[in-house]
This record gives structure tokens, C-alpha cells and sequence, in this order.
């Protein structure tokens, strides 16, 4: 039974004032389950907290818009206060817990990407939220919560029902939030606008890799990443892992063609893909992007920490290191064809600008 490879939207889980959670169902893109893979975004408004939780899922997060604060409180119980903004990749391994606040006028958007093998539910992040109406304590009896922190049962009753926001909430306008530190930035997360680039290309778009080499979390997390921005017009190489990954892709920005080329060389995917769109690719399936005039920008993560590619196109293609001999014989064409075919493409990488 072939997969369903089509580009899906989020769906609204919970939120409220404060803000709210959208996520990716495995059952609507079955790739997620598929792969053992989650995807989901969090929107808080000013003011907006979302409450300490911790996962059953390393994830790469992505800043998609606006500006704010992470807390991320380590396995050995320190936290990390980030000041986080667009373009942001913060990598979150197995075990870490994580509030986010947003204290500006401009809705903060965060992206989140991970490995569910872990997980309750294959293709599916599950959060266990420390306060709360359903707050890890909620189950628990008084007596065991008292004893646990030593409280008599009057407090206990007021620490752990007094919170009744569930997820996200907004603080008053006054409230007082951990300052961030900008040594703790460093080796948590990475500016993936601000990176030095790993690829750049005059006319046809521009690459920033995230792995274990810039951003050594990653390793943690058993992912690499990466933000491509494609101008517009122009066309991403056909390409494949070739390494047995999976390549999860979000449209952060734009929108564009798509076409994904599967066994026995038959087209599974041909479709318009636009901002907000969530795909995946499955292992050694080539895919290749054409974006609209406007552009387009997307944010993958792979299910590697140093992910390589094999390109099918381009001065860098496998097609430039086979002999002449073999390609006339591959392709059963005369000299003249394989001539031309080989001159083409010997400057450009793996993107090519628009047609003149």
C-alpha cells in the first residue's frame, strides 16, 4: 500500500488567552508515524507561558517568528535562560524540561521537530507538564505529595491546585521572568539567518547546516538540520540521503512545486507546497523544489546528526563522475547527446537560478 506523501497544516490541540498549540496528526500524514518522527508549533501571544513540560522526544526547535524567552533545565537540574528570536534553532535532547515566554507585542512562533522512537505514540510528541490541571502532582494524593516536599497538607492543596491554566497561560502584565544570560545561548542553540553560510549560489539560493560541528546538542539529539532559502524561480537539485535518512520539511516562507520521484522511477508527489505546509521524504526517494516568484524558505531536520546528500544534478552530481563511455551506454544515446548532456551544469552546485 504506497503512503500518502501529501503536505499537511497543523491542527489547533489546546490555548487560550495566552496563546496556542498546533501539531501534526500521525493519522492525516502517515509518513510521521511511518518514520517515527513529530511535528508540532507553539504560538504565544504577549505575556503568553507556556508551562514547564518535559517530553518524551529529543526535538530540534526552530524560531519562526517574534522574539522571547526559553528556559531549558538540563538533566543535571541546571537551567539554561535564552533569549531566542527568529531564526533560532535550540536542539533539545531526550530528558531536558523547557518553558517558553513571550513578553512582546509580536506573536513568538516556535517550530518543533523530533524523533518520536522514544515516544508514547509513534509519530507523536507527548508532553508531561509539571503544574497545572494536569500537572504530573495532580495524580498523586496529598499525603504523597506532602511527604514528597515536605508540606503540610494545606499548602499542598494550594500549590497544586491554584494554577488551573492548562498548557499556556498569560501572566500579568508585571510579572517578573528570569532574565536571559547570553553564555547560556552558547552551545544551546544556533541563528541559522545570522550563521556563516555553508552554501551560498548567486541567483539561486542560499543553505545554513545544522550539525554536531556548529551546534554539538545536536549530536544529543540524533538529528541534523538545516535552512534552506531558495530564490525565486529557481530549482534545488533532484536529490536523496544517502544514508538511510528520512528528511522532514516545514515551509517556513514562500511557496513553490514539488516533485518526489519514489522505486521503480515512478512520480509519488507532485503538488504546490506553500508556508505553513509540513512534508516528508522517506529514505533514497529524490526530491527536487521549484519556488514561485516570491521565493521560498524551509526548515528540515534529518534523522541524522551529519547528514549526506547525493545530488543528480549539478557540478557536484554523480552523473559528472561517470565516464563518457558509460553514460552513452546508460542512457543508449550517440556521442553527440552525451556531449551536451555532460556540458551543462559544470559551475552551478546544487541550485539554479531561473531561466533567462
Amino acid at each position: 500500500m504506497e503512503i500518502d506523501l501529501t503536505p499537511k497544516l497543523a491542527k489547533k490541540i489546546y490555548g487560550g488567552d495566552g496563546g496556542a498549540y498546533h501539531s501534526w496528526c500521525p493519522s492525516e500524514l502517515p509518513m510521521l508515524k511511518e518514520g517515527n518522527i513529530g511535528a508540532a508549533k507553539l504560538f504565544l501571544e504577549k505575556n503568553g507561558f507556556a508551562l514547564p513540560r518535559y517530553s518524551d522526544s529529543a526535538k530540534v526547535a526552530y524560531v519562526l517568528q517574534g522574539s522571547g524567552v526559553a528556559g531549558i533545565i538540563l538533566p543535571e537540574k541546571e537551567e539554561k535562560v535564552l533569549a531566542i528570536k527568529k531564526g533560532d534553532a535550540i536542539a533539545l535532547p531526550f530528558g531536558v524540561t523547557t518553558w517558553w515566554y513571550n513578553k512582546e507585542d509580536t506573536e513568538l512562533g516556535i517550530l518543533f521537530l523530533g524523533d518520536t522512537k522514544t515516544a508514547h505514540k509513534a509519530g507523536s510528541f507527548t508532553d508531561m507538564f509539571l503544574t497545572g490541571p494536569n500537572g504530573i502532582f495532580t495524580g498523586f494524593s496529598t499525603e504523597f505529595v506532602g511527604r514528597a516536599w515536605d508540606l503540610d497538607e494545606a499548602t499542598v492543596k494550594t500549590l497544586v491546585g491554584s494554577q488551573s491554566g492548562k498548557g499556556i497561560v498569560k501572566l500579568p502584565a508585571d510579572a517578573k521572568m528570569p532574565e536571559p544570560k547570553k553564555d547560556h545561548y552558547t552551545g544551546m542553540a544556533l541563528n541559522c539567518i545570522e550563521a556563516p553560510l555553508d552554501v551560498d549560489i548567486k541567483g539561486g539560493g542560499k543553505v545554513v547546516v545544522l550539525n554536531t560541528k556548529n551546534l554539538p546538542l545536536v549530536g544529543e539529539v540524533g538529528l541534523g538540520a538545516d535552512l534552506v532559502m531558495l530564490n525565486g524561480g529557481a530549482m534545488c537539485s533532484p536529490g536523496f540521503s544517502c544514508d538511510s535518512a528520512l528528511q522532514v520539511t516545514y515551509i517556513v516562507r514562500g511557496s513553490g512545486r514539488v516533485q518526489v520521484v519514489g522505486v521503480d522511477g515512478k512520480r509519488v508527489l507532485e503538488t504546490t507546497i506553500k508556508a505553513g505546509n509540513l512534508f516528508i521524504v522517506p529514505r533514497f526517494f529524490v526530491v527536487s523544489k521549484i519556488s514561485d516568484p516570491d521565493g521560498m524558505d524551509w526548515f528540515s531536520i534529518i534523522t541524522t546528526p551529519n547528514p549526506i546528500f547525493t545530488h543528480l544534478a549539478g557540478r557536484t552530481s554523480v552523473w559528472k563522475a561517470l565516464s563518457p563511455e558509460v553514460l552513452r551506454a546508460s542512457f543508449n544515446v550517440p556521442t553527440d547527446v552525451e556531449e551536451k548532456f555532460s556540458s551543462k551544469r559544470k559551475a552551478e552546485e546544487i541550485f539554479f537560478p531561473p531561466p533567462n
